[in-house]
């Protein structure tokens, strides 16, 4: 697929790390299954791995957590 961002480069299936912030959390969750722009880094996510990175995310938060780093793991 052609990146929307910077529109020349191609992606290809890799891992990588996510980082989301929410009021004073920020959650991190490593080798996320991604399309990758071979350009300029920008990553997609499909819909179902979208899906559970935002629920590992929200259960993080939900526990309190300030910092927390996580490995994803289908």
């Amino acid at each position: 697929m052609k990146c929307t961002i910077c529109k020349n480069g191609e992606t290809f299936n890799g891992l990588t790390t996510v980082t989301l912030q929410r009021g004073d959390s920020t959650i991190i969750i490593k080798q996320v299954p991604a399309e990758i722009c071979e350009n300029c880094g920008e990553y997609y996510l499909s819909e179902e791995i979208t899906e559970i990175v935002m629920k590992l995310a929200e259960q993080s938060v939900l526990h309190g957590a300030e910092v927390e780093i996580l490995r994803y793991v289908a």
